[in-house]
């Protein structure tokens, strides 16, 4: 008896051996013309055996781009569609770049930061004021989230002159903060226990 683990390693394991196989011996035919009516056969079984392939509008150049890369590109037909090799699916992705900025205070973070010196360069006018207030509010949240003890208004007031070189200052007699949002607090899902 031979056993799975000893054969050839499935090359699509949700087509099955037999259909492995059959590539295989269609690879081994001499007869070009042979070699094309079986590979059609063999299509005509897949996609039989994957129905939810003929759901998506290019399911026949995919189960050929099956059969070539379980082949190992090896059988020589005239395919119907360009083959797309499936090679490199296997591969791990090259590392995507982090954009590594420069943040002066990390409570802030990168947005509040970039909005303030985009309030330093504003004009006066309404749209700055309503930009002021929007970012005022969340250095406010910000730091409330970061250390609650560290939250003063004065501190983002402060804060907002400091990082715009004095070009925008925050006048708290005139400003109302809204309230910071605070997460509820979980109950104890633990029963105590009866005395």
């Amino acid at each position: 008896m031979e056993y799975n683990t000893r054969k050839e390693k499935l090359q699509m394991p949700e087509y099955g051996r037999s259909v492995q196989e059959m590539i295989e011996y269609a690879v081994a035919l001499d007869d070009r013309e042979e070699r094309q009516r079986c590979a059609e056969a063999i299509l005509g079984i897949m996609s039989n055996m994957q129905p939810q392939l003929r759901e998506q509008p290019d399911y026949k150049h995919r189960i050929w781009d099956h059969i070539a890369y379980i082949s190992g590109y090896r059988l020589d037909i005239d395919y119907p569609f360009e083959i797309t090799r499936l090679d490199d699916e296997g591969q791990k992705p090259r590392p995507v770049a982090y954009p590594m900025k420069n943040i002066r205070q990390r409570q802030y973070g990168y947005l509040v930061e970039e909005s303030l010196r985009q309030l330093a360069e504003m004009p006066k006018g309404e749209e700055r004021d309503e930009l002021l207030a929007l970012t005022a509010n969340q250095m406010k949240q910000s730091l409330f989230n970061w250390n609650r003890d560290a939250m003063d208004e004065e501190k983002v007031a402060s804060d907002i002159a400091h990082y715009t070189d004095g070009k925008v200052t925050l006048d708290l007699s005139e400003f109302h903060f809204a309230p910071v949002q605070t997460l509820p607090k979980q109950e104890n899902k633990r029963k105590k226990k009866k005395a």
